[in-house]
Formats: structure tokens, sequence, C-alpha cells
């Protein structure tokens, strides 16, 4: 949710540039703590309500990654999977302890740094970033 906020920051602030330039009212500030506050609101039902669907269970299950320079090969069993291209990835955040790899606005792969065995397979996927600037 914090990455989603740190994207679209901009729609907390335009409805208060907004009432700056219009007429101002109490009405026009009550709109303006309202509006954002709403679609804070709306997203975050979104992605808490999205983990306790029973369909959404499968984003909790332990996967395989195999991670080469072409796709990332997601592997639930050894002959469960599905591949996943490096251009459908719009972008990747690297913090203190984990890979995010972004999909879409609510759809992210967490590779922790604890599922990697050495530093070089973690070397071997921030270089593959940096390569297809996901990483900055």
């Amino acid at each position: 949710m914090l990455n989603f906020l740190k994207k679209q920051w901009y729609i907390v602030f335009a409805p208060i540039v907004l009432a700056g330039l219009l007429y101002f009212s109490w009405w026009w500030m009550f709109a303006v703590v309202l509006i954002p506050g709403l679609y804070i609101l709306f997203w975050f039902v979104q992605f808490y309500g999205v983990t306790m669907m029973p369909d959404s269970q499968m984003m909790f299950d332990k996967y395989m990654f195999e991670i080469d320079s072409r796709q990332i090969l997601v592997k639930l069993n050894a002959k469960q999977g599905m591949q996943i291209a490096w251009d459908k990835i719009t972008g990747a955040v690297q913090t203190k302890d984990a890979y995010m790899l972004m999909l879409s606005k609510a759809q992210f792969f967490y590779l922790p740094y604890k599922i990697f065995n050495t530093d070089t397979e973690m070397r071997f996927l921030e270089s593959i970033l940096k390569r297809k600037e996901l990483l900055k």
C-alpha cells in the first residue's frame, strides 16, 4: 500500500491546489479532506479485501523461482508453473530485506533475500534488473 501511495502522491495534493485556486469556503475545505481520504480508503479496502478472499490464497503459497535473462519461471512444484517475461515487469524496488518486482498497481512479487542461496544469485538478479532498467 505504501508503494502505491508513493507512486500516486499527487492525488492527495491535487484537491488542495484546486481549492487554493478556487473560491474559499468551508465546503471546499471539507471536499479537500474528503476526496483524497475516500480515494485512499478505496485502495486500502481493495488491498485488504483481496487478502481475505479464498480465491486469493494462492498469493500466499510458496513458490520456486528460476531467474534468467529471458524470463522468470515461477513454479508451484516440478510440473506446475508459469513464465513471466521481463517486459511484463513494470518496475523493481530494493528494500533492506527484499526485492519487490511490480507487475501492475496491485500485483507484485516479493522476493526476500533469504530465498537466495548465495550472494552471487542476489548480484545476478540485481544485474539483470539494472540491465533491464527496472532498478535504479
